[in-house]
């Protein structure tokens, strides 16, 4: 794993616009928009949002197709804290390219400094979901996404941290720190942090996207979550739960896993491939890694500790993914043992392919994390 993936996630703070935004745009001549601008309507052309400057986000903002949001090294992105839902909401054919530095990362951040306060970025492309009809429609804002094109480009995120998303728009629809909606395996995605979120930190609906040095801290649903097919590479991730007695609030899972909630066997099958992840639970009750609803997945070289089920499987088709092969765990360290639902793929099948149950958990601080990561 990468040091420079810790030393952001160490940063203190966190947290956009368009050339038909609102009346509170303002334009340098060098095309960028200017330091304390408020962020709120719909862009229709490309914009840039320039280095090391501040700027409000109120209301949607949305970029529509054909536009680009560029976003410099050490913007900071402040949600108001008004009546309005803020978010940031990039469709089908648009881009962000949000490109942050190991020493100018780009923070997204909320006045009101608690979990639940915004509703982050929701990204939608054309690359494959399993979704009925192979199309969605996005949690929030409505927008379409899926389709055929799997090497779909929604630019670049890098160097992104996400502070106090998960706005609940109703009982069923919160927003996580990062969205990827159908996003294809063209979009660039390394070295983002969801911080303190009341939703998941990053989750997929479908789609091809590759991520990488990925960090969720103490969101109170999720930590990483797929559905609906995701099929990407996902290396080099991080997560880790704060206590409730701290923290104020629970947290649910480290990786919450699905294929499709309504149709098991909906195709194409999500099968993503996680390579070298460190996974710490906060040692409350519930699921760390939670693999159901058909999902198929390959994990290689994991730590997964502090929840009282480390791995928990459950579904059929799930678990006779793992037993025939189709699915693999390798060189996968966990504390207590692996829990079967539907006893197919059971505790002792997964030691007997090598891996480690009853293991102590090492881990007590990001500190820790970082000792061990070359």
């Amino acid at each position: 794993m990468s040091r420079k993936l810790f030393s952001m996630a160490l940063l203190a703070g966190m947290a956009l616009l368009g050339a038909s935004c609102s009346d509170d745009e303002t334009t340098n001549n060098d095309g960028g928009i200017a330091d304390g601008t408020t962020l709120s309507g719909t862009i229709t052309e490309d914009v840039t949002l320039k280095s090391g400057n501040t700027y409000k986000l109120s209301g949607a903002y949305t970029v529509e197709e054909g536009a680009t949001l560029n976003i410099e090294p050490g913007v900071k992105i402040v949600a108001v804290y008004d009546d309005n839902v803020d978010y940031i909401l990039i469709k089908q054919g648009a881009k962000i390219n949000a490109k942050g530095t190991a020493s100018a990362p780009i923070i997204m951040t909320s006045e009101k400094e608690e979990s639940g306060a915004w509703g982050g970025i929701h990204i939608c492309g054309r690359a494959h979901t399993n979704a009925e009809g192979g199309k969605g429609s996005s949690e929030i804002g409505g927008a379409e996404y899926g389709g055929n094109d799997d090497k779909d480009n929604s630019g670049v995120l890098q160097y992104v941290r996400l502070e106090y998303t998960g706005y609940a728009f109703d009982e069923e629809h919160e927003a996580n720190g990062i969205s990827f909606y159908g996003v294809g395996s063209g979009t660039t995605v390394d070295h983002c942090q969801a911080y303190q979120g009341s939703d998941d930190g990053f989750e997929f609906f479908g789609g091809s996207v590759n991520v990488s040095n990925m960090v969720v801290t103490s969101c109170s649903d999720d930590s990483f979550d797929w559905t609906e097919g995701w099929n990407g590479t996902a290396t080099d991730l991080i997560a880790i739960q704060e206590a409730e007695e701290t923290l104020g609030y629970a947290c649910d899972c480290l990786i919450e896993a699905d294929n499709n909630e309504n149709n098991y066997s909906a195709t194409p099958v999500a099968h993503p491939t996680l390579k070298n992840l460190i996974l710490v639970g906060n040692g409350a009750a519930g699921k760390g890694v939670h693999l159901r609803r058909g999902t198929q997945v390959t994990i290689e070289n994991a730590e997964i500790y502090g929840k009282q089920n480390a791995i928990y499987v459950e579904s059929a088709e799930t678990e006779n993914a793992l037993v025939n092969g189709t699915s693999s765990m390798s060189n996968v360290s966990i504390s207590g043992i692996l829990t079967s639902k539907e006893g197919i793929y059971t505790n002792a099948e997964f030691e007997a392919d090598g891996n480690k149950a009853n293991q102590a958990n090492p881990y007590t601080s990001y500190e820790d994390i970082i000792a061990k990561c070359p």
